[in-house]
């Protein structure tokens, strides 16, 4: 039985399986021993862990699964209970912003996301529902396939009486989550593969269009393309280009999302393009640490790090250039969600909120419990739909409670999951991504453009 910190006192030292033996871990990237020693069991990361604020289970924080990873290196072998703990964590990251000592668990639980995913015998249920989520969504072509599917589901009345039913989530619970969480299928237009500046030119960038964004938020992309090219940029949209490998590498699938990675490094290589910009958060995370996932490649290692070192999320890119571009009162107020991957695994937090308040008119509102994760977290509202409803709920009641007729974020997991919240709740919002909104004041259109009925996330979409 693991005794845990709680019993022993931080940083105690317990007998755990044979010295310098890796018990839960093979030789390939374990855990680091080095980063596991780092953490001081202070406690400042359980204000922030989603999963120790929803079950106060001290193996659901933060410092309870490095304790856990502790254990494994000294011998303890990889149990159920074990992967249980470490599967619950969302990768939210906020106790990587929280921390007072700089521990990396952000390299710690990815290192054991991979081990688990090569040592553990999943169930067979859990096991082939983490198959057909890789079969899907990290491949364009298939999304796409589910589009007209979808639009004639919300279309024809069939998502309102199943819902009303419950018969859906009876039946099959996770796929009522995921039809649940389908944003409203529109109109997707198929953007050129180079766009010119508006004026002079200022740059040339390189778009990572996305999966799940680039088809099933197909107005984000265009809206990206739009504002770059307004601020004198040329943008390239490669039509090689294919998934970022994220989903993998945030769920532990290392092979893959090195195959994922090279491929993206190739076609961005080929662009010649002096940044990459990244409109999904959990997307441009990723990329920014492709240096350490080919770390041991050797035709990739340097490669992998020149290129990440180009990578910008939309908002940091354009607060950096500046803007040249006018923009347009837009009169609306507006809450603004940090997307996890954004603020606590980029560090980018300032720029996007910079971005907003220099809209003249806009109203900018902060969310109470801004640092909690929503429960999106890439695949986890799916792999654990009740708790992602918790959380989805709770982050829904706390952008409720600004009074704010917009909600602002930059991922296209969290426009799902909050508007899913909204809907539960019968309330009524806009939902728009940053650069949308930063797109309409350019353009001068109105506040309609984005907080009108077919832009709302809740009632309107429930009735």
């Amino acid at each position: 039985m693991t005794t845990t910190p709680e019993h022993t006192g931080p940083g105690a030292a317990v007998p755990l399986g044979m010295p310098g033996t890796l018990g839960a871990f093979d030789d390939h990237r374990p855990p680091s021993g080095e980063l596991v020693g780092d953490c001081v069991h202070c406690g400042f990361c359980l204000p922030t862990c989603p999963t120790y604020n929803l079950w106060g289970e001290e193996m659901d924080s933060p410092r309870g699964r490095i304790y856990l990873m502790k254990s494994g290196l000294e011998g303890e072998p990889m149990t159920d209970a074990m992967v249980q703990h470490f599967d619950a964590c969302l990768g939210c990251m906020a106790c990587v912003t929280a921390c007072p000592s700089g521990v990396q668990y952000d390299r710690l639980i990815e290192a054991t996301r991979a081990q688990v995913e090569r040592r553990h015998d999943r169930p067979p249920g859990d096991r082939a529902l983490r198959t057909a989520i890789f079969a899907l969504f990290p491949h364009k072509r298939r999304l796409r396939l589910m589009r007209g599917p979808l639009r004639a589901y919300q279309a024809t009345g069939l998502q309102r009486a199943l819902r009303r039913s419950g018969l859906l989530a009876r039946m099959a619970p996770r796929l009522a989550v995921m039809a649940d969480l389908a944003p409203r299928m529109t109109r997707r237009d198929r953007l050129p593969e180079r766009v010119p500046a508006v004026g002079p030119r200022r740059a040339v960038v390189g778009l990572l269009t996305g999966c799940v964004q680039g088809e099933f938020f197909p107005g984000v992309n265009a809206a990206t393309v739009r504002v770059l090219a307004a601020e004198g940029c040329d943008v390239i949209m490669p039509r090689a280009q294919g998934c970022c490998g994220a989903l993998s590498v945030h769920n532990g699938r290392e092979a893959e999302a090195q195959r994922y990675a090279r491929r993206t490094i190739d076609t961005f290589e080929a662009a010649g393009v002096d940044a990459v910009v990244v409109n999904a958060a959990g997307c441009g995370s990723s990329m920014k640490e492709y240096a350490d996932l080919l770390a041991e490649d050797p035709e990739y290692a340097e490669r992998a790090a020149r290129l990440s070192a180009k990578v910008r999320d939309v908002s940091e890119f354009l607060a950096e250039v500046g803007p040249v571009a006018r923009r347009h009162p837009l009169d609306v107020t507006v809450a603004y969600h940090d997307a996890c991957h954004l603020a606590h695994a980029q560090g980018v937090r300032a720029q996007p909120r910079a971005l907003l308040r220099d809209i003249p008119g806009l109203q900018l509102r902060e969310i109470p419990e801004g640092e909690l994760c929503c429960g999106s977290a890439g695949i986890w509202n799916i792999l654990f739909p009740e708790p992602a409803r918790q959380l989805g709920d709770r982050k829904a009641g706390n952008v409720a409670a600004t009074g704010a007729a917009l909600l602002v974020t930059a991922n296209p997991g969290c426009l799902m999951q909050i508007g899913s919240a909204f809907q539960r709740r019968g309330d009524r919002i806009g939902m728009a991504h940053t650069v949308e909104v930063i797109d309409a004041s350019i353009r001068g259109l109105s506040p309609g453009a984005l907080v009108g009925p077919e832009r709302r996330h809740g009632l309107s979409r429930a009735r």
